[in-house]
């Protein structure tokens, strides 16, 4: 990890192990509530029980978050995830009826803290393309 990826990786690693953290004791109609929004916005997760979504929920931000704030987990890898991450983050966003005003990409008073999450996008390509960029122009 470059030192200069340490401040990104360590507030956004410390933010989503906390997050993973949170859920791990998910269940009943909590578990629910965020297994029935993210299925909302993605069908083919109606096929993954509540309890064992939010489990897995909780396990997949401790791992992300975990990775984040490892030093020797490359960038380009912990950039990966973080942009595979986020980029599930904004299609809930998208996707979720009354997260926008209307049909623009603006987000609505419920929404903004959805709509948010775009930032994970781009830290996670800035870590990615950092990560390339240098390796391409190593000597």
């Amino acid at each position: 990890m470059r030192l200069s990826h340490a401040p990104l990786r360590v507030a956004i690693g410390a933010y989503i192990l906390n997050s993973g953290l949170g859920k791990r004791t998910l269940e009943g109609e909590a578990a629910a509530g965020v297994h029935g929004m993210a299925a909302g916005a993605m069908p083919q997760l109606r096929q993954i029980p509540p309890d064992r979504f939010a489990m897995l929920l909780s396990r997949g931000e401790i791992a992300l978050g975990a990775a984040l704030l490892t030093p020797f987990v490359p960038s380009l890898l912990a950039g990966a995830a973080l942009t595979a991450f986020g980029a599930g983050l904004v299609q809930l966003y998208l996707k979720t009826p009354g997260m926008r005003e209307g049909t623009s990409l603006r987000p609505s008073q419920a929404g903004i803290g959805l709509a948010k999450d775009v930032w994970l996008v781009g830290a996670g390509l800035t870590l990615v393309l950092d990560s390339l960029v240098r390796h391409r122009h190593r000597p």
